[in-house]
């Protein structure tokens, strides 16, 4: 049977004739909603199951269906099956080659449901497993700076504010900086989980149906919570994809600036962290380089997962209720996005895993810039008892005196530190040095060493 007479069989005798090669190409989704094959065919399993058990279909019609589409899928999974444009979607091509597999108990399969509540459906199953996924992902994620923070929970390096040497803090109190960033991602991610499983299978085209379904048994056996209670919401809303590109461009975000950071450490005016090879690359005219591509590539991700939801709230901010055809624009986005997600999680988790920090280059820099001054002036308040105004001032006076004789603050001579304030004592040196003003942030979340292995044990414990 050609495409054209088979689109035409699909569609019942409303058209005449089949779309022709513009129409075909603009209406067709099947290029990419191909990948939904496994959630459209769940779902129409659990389908065919309901209504056998309404008495809708027969039982032996409801077996062959749910048999027949387990042939289909093999044939998908296998690469064996031939997917038509002129099917227009996955939806159709799955009915299609069922119908050729067991006949005529195909065409029962789609009593009491719509296109419109079956593609939110399987759009809802995929997009709930790529949170899942993504989730996963995460907890990797997680693990490996876990890891990086626990071997290096007493190593020094600078704080910066505007890039600029702020105080000193500790590598682990670095890393777990990025544990609770993930952490929340992963927390945004679990929540719009719980929220968007609803089933809206049973919404048919917009307003039910007057079989006697089961919209409980459906959705329970697709894992949902409970069947969406609205069927003109059920299949107008994509508040779901939107979340999760919501998520995973804040998730992105997050990742591109840990990019950011890790091109800038592994350079050769920093020299932070070593790269591994695995994901760096050479330059093919200068020998000498070893370039970032791959946390480079993570940062630019992020470019493309914000397009994407910036598009898709595009499409759906005119949209008059129930379905329109624009909603068939929703998926390349999301998926587009889920891709670029997952690959720049993995990627990084493998450079986070691999990268080695440099301890001598991060305790000179931390050391540099006066990045005790604030030690400083919290000594002159607690040890002498001077207002913080006064404090400021007088460390500003004396960074202003070690810039000028080209020294750092714990260089300056007893001499000279009492020639601004003629109080200051001998032990001031003990709080002049990196070690020692790192441990003194001891408060809850402070980068003190011991801080940053009490939390390192919290996380260890709550992701098990």
């Amino acid at each position: 049977m050609s495409d054209e007479k088979t689109s035409n069989a699909m569609w019942g005798g409303r058209f005449a004739a089949g779309p022709d090669a513009i129409m075909e190409a603009i209406n067709a989704s099947i290029g990419f909603d191909k990948r939904m094959a496994r959630q459209d065919i769940e779902g129409s399993r659990a389908h065919a199951a309901m209504l056998a058990k309404q008495g809708i279909i027969t039982d032996s019609d409801a077996q062959a269906i749910r048999e027949g589409l387990l042939t289909v899928l093999s044939e998908i999974e296998s690469g064996d099956f031939e997917f038509s444009t002129a099917l227009e979607d996955i939806h159709m091509n799955v009915e299609s080659r069922l119908k050729e597999i067991i006949g005529e108990p195909a065409g029962r399969l789609h009593t009491g449901r719509s296109r419109n509540d079956q593609v939110a459906t399987d759009f809802k199953l995929w997009v709930r497993d790529q949170l899942d996924a993504a989730i996963s992902g995460l907890n990797a994620l997680i693990d490996v700076l876990l890891d990086q923070a626990e071997a290096g929970a007493d190593l020094v390096m600078p704080g910066f504010t505007h890039l600029q040497t702020a105080q000193p803090v500790t590598w682990g109190h670095h890393m777990m900086a990025y544990v609770e960033m993930f952490a929340r991602d992963k927390s945004r991610m679990s929540d719009a989980r719980v929220r968007m499983n609803e089933c809206p299978l049973g919404a048919v085209a917009l307003a039910g149906t007057s079989f006697p379904i089961d919209r409980e048994m459906t959705g329970a056996s697709l894992g949902f919570d409970r069947p969406s209670a609205n069927s003109l919401d059920a299949v107008s809303d994509r508040d779901f994809a939107l979340e999760f590109l919501s998520v995973a461009s804040i998730c992105a975000t997050h990742l591109s600036r840990f990019a950011e950071e890790l091109v800038i450490w592994s350079s050769a005016q920093f020299r932070f962290v070593t790269l591994s090879d695995r994901f760096s690359t050479g330059s093919s005219i200068m020998p000498q380089k070893k370039n970032p591509d791959a946390a480079e590539l993570i940062r630019a991700k992020v470019g493309r997962i914000n397009g994407s939801l910036v598009g898709l709230l595009t499409v759906m901010k005119g949209l008059p209720l129930a379905y329109s055809k624009d909603m068939q624009e929703d998926k390349e986005q999301v998926f587009d996005a889920a891709d670029s997600l997952m690959l720049a999680m993995a990627a990084m988790e493998g450079m986070i895993a691999d990268m080695v920090p440099n301890k001598a280059s991060l305790e000179s820099a931390a050391a540099s810039g006066f990045s005790t001054a604030t030690d400083l002036a919290d000594w002159l308040v607690r040890a002498l008892d001077m207002p913080f105004r006064d404090a400021h001032h007088v460390t500003g006076a004396l960074v202003k005196l070690a810039e000028d004789a080209g020294i750092d603050l714990p260089d300056l001579s007893l001499e000279q530190l009492q020639s601004v304030c003629a109080d200051i004592k001998p032990e001031v040196y003990k709080i002049l040095g990196v070690y020692n003003s790192v441990a003194s942030r001891a408060s809850y979340g402070g980068t003190a060493p011991a801080q940053v292995r009490a939390q390192i044990a919290r996380w260890r414990k709550e992701t098990g």
